[in-house]
């Protein structure tokens, strides 16, 4: 490929994102979408909607630009959590440490490579060939190897010294996070799972006594988990129950509180006062005979006195046999997955070999369109394949969109399977939480798109020569360094498709956009869609692999340096328009996601010094070779410095922390009345009012498996009345 391939390939996203820029613009003026647009700002306030035809709704302004440039990262802290912050230090960080290997290697490296060779150049650069500005074109034993070794020191130790101040700062801000934070039931509270049966008692009665037992000082209470299908049977119930009596206006007008509580075998519904005081005291299942009609699981959440109480109870042992009375840190009340809580923990094992066989599997099937998408720029391969299209091959701007645009735009297509389907195996995987499924997913998808975009694109040619290339492990490095710098082309397409077309339509929502549409236009609905959270599982992974992607090529063809700092920019104006007006925060994992992106950016800043060590050593240069050892040696030792100080704050809460904060608590009075709460806030039926002011009286709302998916809608009272674009 040469330049003026990679130019139309150019040319051809910034139109696009140009015309997506021009339309979200004009597109969050109007009303209809503002549930689309600000979903954020509309669970917490109710807007007032000018339907009047205005010139102003139809002009392009870059307003939004402006207030997303503008805000601080105090304010998103404050608005959207810590996880959205670490999100954006993720793109701050590769912003920084890509401008500086951008400067390096386009005024450093890029020189060395353009003149490697004695060989005759184009007097017009566009009809130069790409692997003339990669490292393929300086001669072999060329003495003017220590400018890429300069280069690789100069981006690894940067790299290094920035990862070592984010990593400080993130485990700073989680523990401040921790400490200023109201009480949390989570953090009183301990997942108690694969509870002994015994036939002559309950679940319950037997944690009861456990606890009572053996942490009775601190010991506070228990609400058991009860089998999905009784609960989801008494909700449909609930829901005909309630219906039926707001058409027949049941109570003459007084406030109610609905409720689905079983009153007895029979599972028949009653009604409960409104009172929030009787509310907040009733135990979710009154009486013995309750409690017998629904199912209990083998798992419990397991309240204690303290948080100090609660984490040693979550750390230790509790039985001689591992496999009983198993501990987990508990999750936030909405947080919960409820669904996985009844699977049986002695399941568990045999769950994640099952869902790690199945993303094995996955990815050797993805290597089918990959295959494809890599036949498409051998413009010579499709000729032979497809004879019959010479013709059309020959005209030139033909050749440079099949070679140069469309692979990539095929292989996103079919890139778009991937998060739902990462997502069903982390489900199957048994995670008992949705930031951990989350969390999950985003891993599976990681691995997925490293493997399968990066290398099996690499090594591609056919499936034979991928096999041939798995078969022979030893020959694996020399292969990558022959391959790699060939590939950078590929690699500078895919960043325009992948990275600057697909935060355009971040930003446009065209799915949703459409599906919006056609629910107001043809189902005549008028409800606004449903609020979402932050899609950490796709948008961390693309991240992470640009980076991977521009660590690789930074010495080898840094010419892909400045799309990558374009889309670094885009994104950071992009990503923070989202997080500030359209996805909510429904739960907050304290940042922990962090030390997978630092754990990741490592094995990328490791990788390119293997492979540049390769390379020098294809090209006979031997000092080069010897002076990257030592850079090698260094980043792993970095990386097992900063495992062994920061990392421990991610798994665990620094005890010391959690005493002070108890000690804190003894001293107000407020403690008392958040331990009578305790038991409700993990209830798995939900107490729905008519009067969304009074269900706002409880001190902790019942979620439920249908009220937290991620497409829930959000409700709430009107606080406000303005113009959600206004702001």
């Amino acid at each position: 490929m040469n330049i003026s391939a990679l130019l139309t390939s150019a040319g051809i996203n910034i139109a696009v994102c140009v015309v997506l820029l021009f339309l979200y613009s004009i597109l969050r003026k109007q009303p209809s979408n503002f549930s689309l647009y600000f979903g954020r700002k509309l669970a917490k306030v109710n807007p007032t909607r000018d339907h009047h035809v205005r010139l102003q709704r139809f002009v392009p302004s870059p307003s939004w630009i402006v207030k997303a440039w503008e805000i601080s990262e105090a304010e998103i802290l404050a608005t959207a959590g810590v996880d959205a912050v670490v999100f954006l230090r993720i793109v701050v960080f590769s912003l920084r440490i890509f401008a500086v290997a951008a400067f390096v290697g386009i005024f450093l490296v890029l020189p060395v490579n353009y003149y490697g060779q004695e060989i005759h150049h184009h007097k017009h650069i566009p009809r130069e060939s790409l692997e003339v500005f990669s490292i393929g074109n300086v001669k072999q034993g060329s003495k003017w190897f220590w400018a890429h070794c300069l280069a690789l020191y100069i981006t690894s130790l940067t790299a290094c010294l920035l990862l070592y101040f984010e990593y400080k700062s993130i485990a700073a801000m989680r523990l401040e996070h921790i400490r200023t934070s109201p009480p949390n039931p989570g953090h009183f509270s301990v997942l108690v799972r694969a509870i002994p049966w015994k036939p002559d008692e309950s679940y319950s009665d037997t944690v009861k006594k456990f606890f009572t037992k053996y942490h009775g000082s601190s010991y506070l209470g228990h609400q058991m988990v009860y089998h999905r299908g009784t609960i989801q049977k008494l909700m449909a119930e609930t829901e005909k129950v309630c219906k039926m009596l707001r058409s027949n206006n049941v109570g003459h007008g007084k406030n109610m509180v609905e409720s689905a509580l079983p009153a007895g075998p029979s599972g028949t519904l009653r009604i409960l006062s409104s009172e929030p005081e009787s509310i907040k005291r009733k135990p979710p299942f009154p009486d013995v005979r309750t409690a017998s009609s629904v199912k209990e699981v083998a798992a419990a959440f397991v309240f204690f006195k303290t948080r100090y109480a609660a984490d040693v109870a979550a750390k230790v042992l509790l039985s001689a046999n591992p496999m009983s009375w198993v501990t987990n840190y508990a999750p936030e009340p909405h947080d919960v997955y409820w669904r996985n809580l009844s699977i049986r923990y002695r399941l568990l094992w045999l769950r994640k070999i099952a869902s790690l066989v199945a993303v094995i599997v996955f990815m050797f099937l993805f290597l089918i369109p990959v295959t494809f998408v890599q036949g498409l720029t051998q413009l010579d391969q499709l000729h032979h394949t497809f004879p019959f299209l010479r013709g059309l091959f020959k005209k030139k701007y033909m050749s440079q969109l099949v070679t140069g645009y469309l692979p990539s735009v095929i292989l996103l297509l079919f890139l778009y399977a991937v998060p739902p389907t990462m997502m069903l195996l982390a489900v199957i995987e048994g995670c008992i939480s949705r930031t951990g499924k989350k969390k999950s997913a985003c891993r599976k998808v990681l691995y997925f798109l490293i493997w399968n975009v990066f290398f099996v694109n690499v090594l591609s040619g056919s499936v034979i020569s991928q096999i041939d290339a798995l078969s022979s492990l030893k020959e694996m490095p020399t292969q990558l360094a022959r391959a790699i710098p060939t590939q950078a082309t590929f690699f500078m397409t895919y960043v325009l498709t992948s990275g600057w077309a697909s935060l355009s339509s971040e930003l446009m929502q065209p799915m949703l956009l459409i599906w919006n549409v056609f629910r107001r236009g043809v189902l005549r609905q008028k409800d606004d869609l449903c609020a979402v959270s932050f899609p950490y599982h796709t948008e961390v992974p693309k991240l992470l692999l640009f980076g991977f992607i521009g660590f690789t090529f930074s010495v080898l063809a840094p010419l892909i340096l400045p799309l990558l700092l374009v889309y670094f920019f885009l994104g950071y104006l992009v990503y923070r328009n989202q997080i500030l007006n359209v996805y909510i925060t429904k739960y907050e994992s304290g940042g922990q996601l962090w030390p997978t992106v630092h754990n990741t950016t490592v094995f990328s800043l490791v990788f390119m010094q293997i492979i540049s060590l390769f390379v020098f050593g294809l090209k006979q240069s031997k000092t080069a070779w010897v002076f990257m050892i030592p850079l090698v040696i260094f980043t792993l030792l970095f990386n097992e410095y900063c495992r062994q100080r920061f990392h421990p704050i991610f798994k665990n809460t620094p005890a010391e922390l959690l005493i002070e904060m108890d000690q804190e608590d003894e001293k107000s009075e407020k403690i008392e009345a958040f331990h009578q709460n305790l038991e409700m806030a993990y209830c798995q039926i939900t107490l729905k009012s008519p009067d969304p002011q009074k269900s706002a009286d409880l001190s902790h709302p019942i979620p439920s498996d249908k009220d937290l998916e991620d497409s829930t809608a959000l409700n709430p009272p009107a606080l406000a009345q303005q113009n959600p674009t206004e702001n």
